[in-house]
């Protein structure tokens, strides 16, 4: 008796101590997430304050994008090496010193250097995937990679309310930064007082030239997609620029192969188990970032144009409130949800109903109630979906290795993120309203109807791998 009386506190205080890490983890994923969408909302200003085409004021969150599929990998590696706590600490870090000195800047230059710092934060979430898979007990870990995964959407509306209310009261861009900054800082606190290591340390050293390499063939690859409408799709420098990226992407698939410990294990990026459920969150990852983009600078647009509500930087934020709460319900539901169908085939729901939201808004969208119906459909979809996605990354990989399993997924929805910011950006510059540099109504929507189709490919490639996990257990 009196053994059983020691072990229930004992258990007590460790439920409390799971769930305060559970919210450390939260906390600073929501961060993470405000800081990738902070700036969508201010780049029609940051045009006229920075004197800048769109093509170039777009690499101020494309760059951020760019950062992240960098450092996800590299980081994520080095905390199955050194412990996720510690590198979990480094990135939040990275976002404190980024956030000053975008909240310092004066030049487009300056900007993008402080966003590449924010972007290496989005290490963190699978950095935060791979604590909870060591630490939390095997029933609670889907419901609490849905909660962490959930905060991706969330802090991402979460983000262009807080630029919204504060552009209402002043043109500078600073203070949006300022804000992250201290949030940056209260969850740098959080996190070193209630997160702790458990799980096992892989060992190895960490691949620098690998980084060097992927970041080399992604900017070239990014730069070539954003220059392309201003150098001309056939010129020597875009020809160049995409010959460049095919070739170092060469020489860097050379590099992971030849090393032990390589960055990015490539049978963790393209095996038969992994190649489903990362090519699902590239083509998630586009579709995603590509709608806030896309949705920020339609909203905004004056209805002289013949389309487009008007709204101001604060209206952008607000019309994503019913994605916001549909997202924060149904990343609670996923966890049961998984448990029922199996990741495979939530992750298929949500991007489907992602689709559908994409698509209700690429066919109707001329009343704000298009919008909302459109905004809350697809944060339900993609609530459910992350949360899957973040438990398909890692069900099939050692418990060593679950967190670059869960980075290189983030890689590439990172990648697929940065090419829909240059390729919608491309495509809004290349069909315009005859005699203006305004986009048209069928860029708009063109640009929609591709990020709907990428979001029902991504469940299309997720039902295929429910079958394919369903047709290895039966043989087993």
């Amino acid at each position: 008796m009196a053994e059983v009386a020691v072990a229930e506190p004992n258990a007590v205080r460790q439920g409390r101590q799971l769930w305060l890490t559970l919210l450390a983890l939260s906390t600073a994923g929501m961060v993470v997430s405000v800081q990738q969408t902070v700036v969508i909302p201010l780049l029609p200003r940051l045009m006229v304050t920075l004197g800048v085409p769109v093509a170039e004021v777009t690499w101020v969150f494309t760059a951020s994008l760019l950062a992240g599929a960098v450092a996800t990998p590299l980081l994520s590696r080095l905390g199955d090496m050194y412990g996720k706590k510690r590198m979990i600490l480094f990135t939040v870090g990275l976002l404190v010193v980024g956030s000053v000195i975008c909240a310092l800047s004066g030049s487009l230059a300056v900007l993008i250097a402080g966003r590449a710092l924010q972007g290496a934060s989005a290490a963190l979430i699978p950095l935060a995937i791979g604590m909870i898979r060591d630490s939390f007990p095997r029933t609670r870990v889907m419901t609490a990679i849905g909660v962490v995964s959930a905060t991706m959407g969330v802090g991402g509306n979460l983000g262009m309310i807080v630029t919204g209310l504060i552009a209402d009261r002043t043109p500078s861009h600073h203070p949006v930064f300022w804000i992250t900054a201290a949030l940056a800082a209260a969850a740098l606190v959080l996190i070193a007082l209630s997160a702790h290591d458990t799980g096992a340390r892989a060992g190895g050293r960490p691949d620098f030239v690998g980084a060097v390499l992927l970041s080399l063939w992604l900017v070239c690859l990014l730069l070539a997609i954003s220059k392309g409408n201003d150098w001309g799709w056939g010129s020597a420098r875009v020809a160049g620029l995409f010959a460049g990226a095919a070739a170092l992407c060469a020489v860097w698939v050379f590099s992971q192969l030849r090393l032990r410990a390589p960055m990015v294990r490539l049978h963790l990026l393209a095996g038969r188990r992994s190649l489903p459920a990362n090519l699902a969150s590239l083509l998630l990852g586009f579709a995603m970032f590509g709608s806030f983009t896309l949705i920020s600078s339609f909203v905004q647009t004056p209805s002289s144009a013949g389309y487009g509500f008007g709204g101001s930087v604060l209206d952008v934020g607000v019309y994503a409130l019913p994605s916001t709460l549909t997202m924060l319900v149904s990343s609670f539901m996923s966890g049961r949800l998984s448990a029922r169908l199996g990741p495979a085939r939530s992750l298929a729901l949500g991007a489907a109903l992602c689709s559908a939201g994409f698509g209700w808004f690429t066919l109707f969208n001329a009343s704000v109630l298009d919008l909302i119906g459109a905004n809350a459909l697809q944060g339900l979809g993609f609530g459910i979906a992350y949360a899957a996605l973040g438990a398909l990354a890692v069900q099939h990989v050692p418990m060593d290795q679950s967190g670059i399993a869960s980075g290189i997924n983030s890689l590439v929805r990172s990648i697929g993120g940065s090419v829909s910011g240059a390729a919608t950006a491309a495509l809004l510059t290349s069909i315009t309203i005859a005699g203006t540099t305004l986009p048209s109504r069928d860029a708009y929507v063109l640009s929609f109807a591709i990020i709907t189709v990428s979001a029902l490919a991504s469940a299309g490639v997720a039902l295929v791998a429910g079958m394919m996990a369903r047709g290895v257990s039966e043989v087993g």
